[in-house]
């Protein structure tokens, strides 16, 4: 069971509350670092991430990023947007995991994260035997039809 905020840890007769405002502050900040270096790792939001995706903008704002890092600047170039608009598309993409942004003395450019894409990719993947198979099914229709089809034109 992983420590949430807002949960308490029962106190223990004889000993002091194991738990205090500033505790709970720690334990955010502790899986927050041992997060970021990769010690521990959090499942990814998937409907994050699907929510994210569902933007036009925020998709080619990825396929831009696929081909290296950029400034809000330069991502923004080929959009009809401003720049606090693309900042906001940055923001939805930073929390569903997808982009991270570095300081880099005055500039604070965005590159790609592949990982939560990567899951996204999995779960997606899970679906293809069912739409090979629907696909499968497709040809066969379309095959009889055509066929049908044939034999209508020569018996005529």
């Amino acid at each position: 069971m992983t420590w949430r905020p807002g949960w308490r840890i029962p106190d223990l007769p004889g000993r002091l509350p194991l738990l205090s405002a500033f505790d709970g502050l720690f334990f955010s900040y502790y899986h927050m670092v041992m997060e970021h270096i990769g010690y521990i790792s959090t499942a990814p939001n998937l409907d994050a991430i699907f929510a994210a995706l569902a933007d036009s903008t925020r998709r080619a704002i990825l396929t831009r990023l696929s081909h290296g890092q950029a400034s809000v600047n330069e991502i923004a170039e080929p959009f009809e947007i401003s720049q606090p608009a693309v900042s906001k598309h940055l923001k939805v993409l930073e929390r569903a995991g997808l982009v991270e942004r570095e300081i880099d003395e005055q500039r604070r450019p965005a590159k790609l994260k592949a990982d939560n894409l990567a899951a996204a990719v999995a779960w997606l993947t899970d679906f293809r035997e069912l739409w090979n198979s629907s696909f499968d099914q497709l040809d066969v229709l379309l095959s009889e039809m055509k066929q049908i089809n044939q034999q209508g034109e020569h018996g005529e």
